[in-house]
């Protein structure tokens, strides 16, 4: 009788519902059932994690956590046929509080259960890690944060979930001696996916995955009584057990590995996999990474990259700081890019000569969000004969127009003023862009420090990196030489002025369109990116983006040594309040731009913003006294 009852219940209660009448039965078998009077706390946030799903069968549940002021905030009711502590099973600590409200019964699926039912039913998975999962981020997002960014983050997930915290403990090690057909049983007999490969003294040397298995031994019909270490994946990418999930993410993301390994107090302590991180979060960067390289042609590119901005504002809802938004759409725009040249040249042949594609701008910097305009660029080895440059002149044309086309129906849209490869000017041998560059810096007309600001933030994605580093130490070493264009870069910066008036109130936009708005890229952004290039160029630092700059002068310039975490934390906060206006723009279905109107920010955001606004004065204040004699 009480195994009709629970089957019962789950023909009416998803994400059973879509279960196989067996599958039901066998969860029934291994439930319990737990009653728990009216005001019991069943789970208490900071406690031990819980060891069951809850399933509640009649009554109710208030779900609440404590904020930093020590208020206790209801962030959720959960009823009949709803669940609770499917995220308490991720981690060793309880994240809320879930209190009865009333007598309350709850059918409890024990956590081994579960996850073997997270592992073999796609309808149970998406269930809980889409309807489950996203209203527990959203309304924690709403209650805790009351729509301002200042409520701290989200205590969970990607960006504040350790790494040991959901890392497999136990790791399965085979010496590198034994043969393939051993590991393939070990970890048949473990039912694991992965096999650290270790010497004599246990000091790990690699690591055999069941995609080593697949690729390296069954599709080639390789001796499985080789060693396991002619097999491995050297060299092992390992990440701190107190690193924070996004990191191990990036990682996987770089190397295009689906396991890594945990360092604890320089032990070994655990391997964490892409289904670790799929599972706690639901929408992992992983699975967007794997559509893309899953396509082969530009069609089916097409509707996995338009996904890329959706992951922007799941970022956001979560309460990833915005360098780490942009590292992860950096590193799935570049792959996607990646993909499409490789599409390219399937198509069209290898090329001719060794070449690089390069990428500036906000991307060049690694600080792209939501699509932007193409900005790129190619560079290639020097032809030795008018042949060579002939065939290359008309193999470059025909993959830079690819890639313009390509990329457009991608969702990326050609930069209006012709700053692409697909432009002759901007596809040149190395000679011809070191010409371009001596040019700009030896006479620094307007347009030359334009174009200066454009290119020099040039990144390499795809080909012959060597190109793209020779070109970085040639720049270097003529700025080095010549200061003019330097003074002329202050000169710009210091007349784009910071936007607070006398009186500190925000000196906003007088007229048109965004009367009464600030532009937060003009008068944000793009004035810290322009400080800090400045310094970039001045010290002849390679890294493009503005915080890895700002890093790079930590100890190189004595500006950015004193002011190195104020300027950081404006960037973030620029960037973050940039990111919540155009998401909030998007949602609304409106066209995003860059003007948000100051008052409905909240005192503290306001605080903030003019406290970022009065550095980049002082800092401009410092650039007119260390270049006077350009200073108009």
């Amino acid at each position: 009788m009480i195994i009709d009852e629970i089957l019962s219940f789950f023909q009416q209660t998803p994400p059973f519902q879509f279960l196989t009448e067996q599958e039901q039965k066998k969860i029934a078998q291994n439930l319990s059932m737990e009653f728990y009077p009216k005001e019991t706390v069943i789970l208490r946030q900071g406690g031990s994690s819980s060891d069951s799903l809850r399933i509640i069968k009649k009554g109710g549940v208030r779900i609440s956590i404590v904020s930093e002021s020590g208020e206790d905030v209801a962030i959720d009711y959960r009823g009949e046929g709803e669940a609770f502590g499917m995220i308490s099973l991720m981690g060793d600590k309880q994240k809320t509080t879930v209190t009865s409200v009333e007598d309350t019964i709850c059918y409890l699926l024990g956590k081994q259960e579960f996850m073997k039912l997270m592992d073999s039913s796609p309808a149970f998975i998406e269930y809980f890690l889409q309807s489950h999962f996203s209203k527990y981020i959203d309304k924690t997002y709403t209650e805790m944060r009351n729509k301002s960014l200042f409520y701290g983050s989200s205590d969970h997930i990607l960006f504040t979930t350790q790494v040991g915290e959901i890392a497999e403990k136990e790791v399965v090690t085979i010496d590198e001696t034994a043969t393939i057909q051993d590991a393939a049983q070990v970890m048949s007999d473990r039912r694991i996916s992965s096999l650290v490969v270790v010497q004599d003294d246990d000091v790990p040397v690699g690591i055999v995955t069941d995609r080593d298995l697949r690729d390296k031994v069954v599709s080639r019909g390789r001796n499985i009584n080789d060693p396991v270490r002619d097999i491995m994946s050297p060299p092992l990418i390992r990440v701190d057990s107190k690193d924070y999930c996004f990191e191990a993410v990036l990682k996987m993301l770089k190397h295009n590995i689906h396991h890594v390994l945990v360092i604890r107090d320089g032990k070994l302590s655990g391997v964490i996999t892409n289904h670790d991180l799929m599972l706690l979060q639901g929408k992992s960067p992983l699975s967007f990474a794997k559509d893309i390289e899953n396509q082969h042609t530009i069609e089916g590119l097409v509707p996995v990259s338009k996904k890329i901005n959706n992951i922007i504002g799941f970022l956001l809802k979560e309460g990833a700081k915005a360098s780490n938004i942009t590292k992860i759409i950096t590193e799935l725009n570049d792959r996607l890019v990646r993909k499409i040249i490789e599409i390219a040249e399937k198509q069209f042949g290898s090329a001719p000569l060794s070449y690089c594609w390069i990428a500036f701008g906000s991307e060049g910097r690694k600080e792209q969000t939501f699509r932007t305009d193409q900005d790129n660029a190619i560079i290639y080895a020097n032809p030795a004969s008018d042949e060579d440059h002939k065939s290359a002149a008309e193999y470059f044309a025909r993959l830079a127009e690819f890639m313009k086309e390509s990329l457009l129906k991608c969702g990326f849209p050609p930069c209006p003023a012709g700053y692409m490869a697909s432009n002759p000017q901007w596809t040149q041998p190395i000679n011809g862009w070191k010409k371009y560059f001596s040019t700009w810096v030896s006479a620094p007309t307007s347009e030359a420090v334009l174009k200066s600001l454009i290119f020099f933030d040039f990144r390499p994605i795809h080909g012959d990196f060597a190109l793209a580093d020779e070109l970085k130490e040639t720049l270097n070493i003529q700025l080095s030489r010549q200061k003019l264009l330097l003074g002329h870069l202050a000169n710009m910066i210091v007349k784009n002025t910071s936007p607070v008036g006398f009186l500190k109130s925000f000196v906003v936009e007088k007229s048109g369109e965004h009367k009464n708005q600030l532009n937060l890229k003009i008068k944000g952004v793009t004035l810290i990116v322009d400080i800090v290039r400045l310094f970039a160029l001045e010290r002849g630092i390679k890294e493009t983006s503005t915080l890895e700059r700002i890093d790079a002068l930590r100890n190189k310039h004595t500006i950015v040594k004193e002011y190195a975490e104020e300027l950081e934390h404006a960037f973030e906060f620029i960037m973050l309040l940039r990111m919540h206006n155009q998401l909030a723009q998007l949602e609304k279905g409106e066209e995003i731009n860059n003007f948000i109107d100051p008052d409905t920010l909240s005192n503290l955001e306001k605080k903030t913003m003019k406290d970022s606004f009065h550095l980049i004065s002082k800092i401009q204040d410092m650039i007119i006294e260390r270049y006077k004699p350009f200073i108009i």
